[in-house]
């Protein structure tokens, strides 16, 4: 079991930068891969970016490909999203997932343990 807790969301406005956390509680969180997903308002929840065991392998979804990174700390039982040039179609609640496995994917089916969201809201 292992529970995920995200934070670091807020209001900011177009073209800044936030970073959020994603703190897991339980066992063996360097074995797993970890994800980032979002949902906005009346619209079905997407894949944002993923990241595999050892950090070494990252994805992301088109639409935040040279502005978002994730990465992961394993001695802190943390991975992150550091989040650039925000744009207003960026506002969603985000969410962290723990993978099946080690292996990252954008596959939403792949990843069970989800955290409860973070708000990011971002003003034209």
């Amino acid at each position: 079991q292992m529970q995920l807790v995200e934070s670091g969301g807020g209001l900011v406005q177009a073209g800044d930068s936030l970073r959020l956390s994603c703190a897991a509680s339980g066992r063996a969180f360097s074995l797993y891969a970890m994800g980032w997903f979002r949902q906005a308002p009346g619209k079905e929840r997407e894949f944002v970016a993923a990241i595999n065991w050892s950090g070494g392998s990252t994805y992301y979804a088109d639409s935040v490909k040279g502005r978002f990174t994730i990465s992961r700390d394993n001695a802190k039982n943390t991975v992150y999203l550091r989040m650039s040039s925000l744009k207003p179609d960026d506002t969603a609640v985000y969410y962290c997932a723990k993978g099946l496995g080690g292996v990252a994917t954008m596959d939403s089916q792949k990843y069970h343990y989800w955290g409860q969201g973070t708000q990011v809201i971002v003003s034209s």
